[in-house]
């Protein structure tokens, strides 16, 4: 899925697979499944290439926040948890690439991190009606 929306988006996945994995190329499955071995897909999703396309630059960008609880001190200074929903968010900047990537780099589990991103039309009737 992710590389099929890069690729929506302009990624030329059979020539960033040639230049930087495998020079031979069999077909699409065969190069999902050698980037699968290894974990070599972290080559692909840390990529500036693969970032620019799947962050598509300049265009407004729809992800999931996931529901979050944390504690916090209320004005008498008494210490209270917060639950948030997780809710849809749309964001549009030019190099709004470059912020994911950082903190894609940065969390603790990258490829949750991206999934964030792949909101299928189930996902968001389910995010749309516990919102309501």
């Amino acid at each position: 899925m992710l590389i099929l929306r890069a690729r929506s988006n302009g990624f030329e996945f059979r020539k960033w697979y040639q230049t930087h994995i495998e020079p031979e190329w069999k077909d699409f499955e065969t190069a999902v499944a050698v980037l699968d071995l290894g974990h070599r897909y972290y080559a692909l999703i840390f990529s500036h290439v693969f970032a620019r396309k799947f962050w598509k630059e300049g265009e407004q960008l729809t992800f999931l926040v996931p529901a979050t609880s944390y504690t916090r001190n209320d004005g008498n200074g008494n210490v209270i948890t917060v639950t948030r929903k997780a809710f849809t968010r749309r964001s549009l900047k030019a190099d709004v690439w470059r912020y994911h990537l950082r903190e894609m780099a940065t969390h603790e589990e990258p490829l949750r991190y991206i999934r964030r991103f792949l909101l299928t039309k189930e996902e968001m009737q389910r995010v749309n009606k516990t919102a309501r």
